[in-house]
């Protein structure tokens, strides 16, 4: 089934113009829930109270208000506001070209995906291409819903992504966050860090390995009610206890084998396993096959 475009618009640079459609690139899977009454089990509804006259208003009675200062509030109608917005374009409009691995992912807010709309494909195309073979990324300005959207424009197999993006005031500096006082690591640490790193090491980022396990639990126990069983309530998790950095990496490095080494075959468990210990410590010797052997052996040397 071909995707359904939730909007069009021209992507812009130069003289150039190429007429795109967007379409939507996530969709959330989360599960939600609806507030009810506890005594009917009624589904709640949503009032707007005012608290001066202590009555229930409805929309039509509302006016949107900017807090200027505590509790201060400047009006505006929907005609001012509409006033304020940017002229409903549809251009995308391409004003530089940066190299890709300077963009922080930090900064990207949704994600939509491009496609050429009539006439565009050969310049989609050319665009995607070039900006794939010269490892750069490009940055726009898209006016919808009324405001100039900072945006991201990037090749993706043989077509275009567009990223939204927040301004540079939207997003907090991390210098704000402690982050501790500086380290000399032992050899041994860095080399049972980096040991770790390797055993859970993968060729490749593969989001279909995992699973959101809350969603799965919340659909299972959504089952068992409606056929009438009781859902029992999970075992509360201990608290993670602060040990020795050293102590913590060996048991990691230790328990990551472990696992690995339950879901090898058979054979190769075998082949690699470590020589016999006894419970008092070390392996165990080669016994002599008689006592005769063993005097001989003892003459010789005298």
């Amino acid at each position: 089934m071909a995707a359904r475009s939730i909007g069009s618009g021209t992507i812009s640079f130069g003289l150039v113009s190429i007429p795109i459609k967007l379409f939507t690139a996530v969709s959330a899977k989360s599960v939600s829930f609806n507030m009810l009454h506890k005594t009917c089990g009624g589904r709640l509804k949503q009032q707007l109270l005012c608290p001066v006259d202590n009555v229930i208003v409805e929309r039509s009675d509302t006016v949107r208000g900017f807090e200027y200062a505590r509790d201060q509030y400047v009006k505006f109608t929907d005609e001012e506001l509409k006033a304020m917005e940017a002229a409903r374009t549809d251009s995308l409009e391409l004003v530089e070209f940066v190299p890709a691995d300077t963009v922080d992912f930090l900064y990207i807010e949704k994600t939509y995906f491009l496609g050429p709309d009539k006439g565009g494909d050969r310049a989609y195309r050319l665009l995607s291409e070039a900006l794939e073979k010269a490892n750069r990324l490009a940055v726009g300005r898209f006016a919808q819903r009324g405001k100039d959207n900072l945006v991201i424009i990037r090749p993706y197999k043989k077509g275009l992504i567009l990223h939204e993006c927040y301004y540079a005031d939207e997003v907090r500096s991390f210098d704000d966050v402690e982050t501790g006082g500086a380290f000399e690591f032992k050899p041994i640490e860095l080399e049972l860090a980096n040991k770790l790193i390797e055993q859970l090491d993968q060729d490749k980022f593969e989001p279909a390995r995992f699973r959101d396990t809350w969603a799965d639990k919340v659909k299972e126990a959504v089952e068992r009610k409606v056929a009438g069983e009781e859902v029992q309530a999970a075992p509360e998790a201990p608290k993670a206890q602060i040990i020795d950095l050293l102590e913590a990496l060996k048991r990691s490095v230790a328990q990551v084998g472990e696992g690995r080494a339950a879901n090898m075959p058979a054979t190769a468990v075998k082949a690699s396993a470590p020589p016999d210990v006894s419970a008092k410590g070390g392996p165990k010797k080669a016994e002599p096959r008689d006592k005769a052997e063993k005097a001989a052996k003892k003459s010789k040397s005298a």
